[in-house]
């Protein structure tokens, strides 16, 4: 049979083939999102509540730092919401000001970057945000500090989406 001797010769060259497959490099330094994970928006999300002041209760950091926690203001109509902030993102303080163009259910556009709402729990109080890139994820939160279960399901979300919640902090 000489198919089957050409498989057997083939063998290590394909075992380490699919070795070579099932290893991913290390994500570059601010990358908190492994890449090619999948990632969902809240397909349900209600514009018309997002209106308001939130604080920020987390976000992704390599490492402590001096940035502190910001919070926002989000404005206008559900066809056309405004954001007006200062975050902490990726362990840097952002400010940020501009329309939030819609690009999808929970999706916008802010500035040149794309922010998806990954969760928003049952009253709008609570607001997990991340990107597609990675490049950064926060928890905004409208009233004091975070309760345990919607620090949790927050974690639970971002893991679902595929973010590193070892380098989630919340404050």
């Amino acid at each position: 049979m000489p198919e089957l001797s050409l498989i057997r010769r083939q063998l290590p060259v394909l075992a380490l083939f699919l070795l070579t497959a099932c290893t991913a490099p290390a994500p570059p330094a601010g990358d908190f999102r492994r890449a090619g994970a999948p990632m969902w928006s809240a397909a349900q999300l209600d514009l018309a509540r997002l209106p308001g002041r939130w604080r920020q209760v987390g976000d992704f950091a390599d490492s402590e730092n001096d940035c502190q926690p910001g919070g926002a203001e989000i404005s206008g109509a559900p066809a056309a919401l405004r954001l007006a902030a200062r975050l902490c993102l990726a362990g840097t303080e952002r400010r940020i000001s501009g329309a939030m163009l819609p690009a999808g259910p929970g999706r916008f556009v802010i500035g040149d970057q794309l922010w998806w709402v990954l969760w928003a729990d049952a009253d709008y109080r609570t607001l997990a945000i991340g990107t597609p890139s990675g490049q950064f994820g926060l928890i905004l939160n409208r009233d004091g500090a975070l309760p345990p279960d919607r620090l949790r399901a927050a974690r639970e979300i971002f893991d679902f989406n595929g973010y590193d919640i070892a380098r989630l902090r919340s404050y």
